[in-house]
């Protein structure tokens, strides 16, 4: 199966639970460790660098890059510097941006920018002056990034930087206690409390039997294994998912992903 197909394949109930990891830490500091141990599994990659940029796009220069995360084999790359990048390359891509950008950038001997020397895969989401970067290495010994690996993760962005803006939104602001929803379930886990609010935001009801499955699938669980835990048929559980899918405006088990994300 190719790396692009495996994103959307219902069977892969590992990458859900672990996408379901890392929607429910973002604006955590954990954020960075939990999109790096996702992605890895399918993109081997060493090192995370999560950052926001400023731009004064009149001026063609950055005003302020801010580190959002970072998590990795620290090691094997040289120490990430955020001094003066009005000449950084990525900047000259990031200005006249328009839509979400990949950019590959390939390992040189020698670099006077941050990590210049590894190979690098930059992924690039614009929300007015500021742009969110999520940026994947690799050290100078170890091979690029393959056509097929970029495609992957050209793929996975369509998640990814939906929940940067989201974690950068969150460290922007002061942290609020939100008003949560009685529940019968005395604790609840971090992502159940984000399913509940993404509800509560869109005023969508669903039946307690479809929160189940939703969330069932969101934590890894596959069609019989909510079947049996429910005692009912494999055919009521996507029964449960379509009904819930339509309340949501989503298709299937990728689109409750990206709905998670708000995506």
């Amino acid at each position: 199966m190719s790396l692009t197909s495996s994103i959307a394949n219902p069977q892969s109930p590992n990458f859900y639970a672990e996408m379901g990891e890392l929607i429910a830490s973002s604006g955590h500091a954990d954020f960075a460790a939990h999109m790096l141990h996702l992605v890895d599994k399918w993109v081997p990659i060493h090192l995370v660098d999560l950052s926001e940029w400023t731009l004064d796009a009149l001026r063609d220069r950055v005003l302020d890059i801010k580190l959002l995360g970072s998590a990795g084999q620290t090691q094997d790359l040289p120490p990430l510097v955020l001094n003066s990048m009005d000449d950084h390359p990525l900047l000259r891509e990031m200005l006249g941006m328009q839509d979400p950008l990949l950019i590959q950038l390939k390992a040189k001997a020698k670099s006077v920018f941050p990590r210049g020397t590894s190979h690098q895969c930059n992924l690039v989401s614009r929300q007015g002056n500021r742009r969110c970067v999520i940026s994947f290495y690799r050290p100078p010994n170890h091979r690029g990034f393959s056509l097929a690996e970029l495609s992957f993760l050209k793929c996975l962005s369509d998640t990814l930087l939906p929940l940067i803006e989201c974690h950068a939104q969150s460290l922007r602001q002061a942290p609020q206690p939100a008003a949560e929803p009685a529940h019968t379930l005395l604790e609840q886990s971090q992502l159940q409390r984000e399913f509940y609010k993404r509800l509560s935001l869109g005023e969508i009801t669903l039946s307690a039997r479809e929160q189940e499955v939703c969330l069932g699938l969101l934590t890894g669980g596959t069609v019989p294994q909510m079947a049996e835990k429910l005692s009912v048929k494999n055919s009521s559980i996507e029964t449960y998912l379509k009904r819930a899918a339509a309340k949501l405006g989503v298709s299937g088990r990728h689109g409750l992903a990206k709905w998670m994300v708000g995506a």
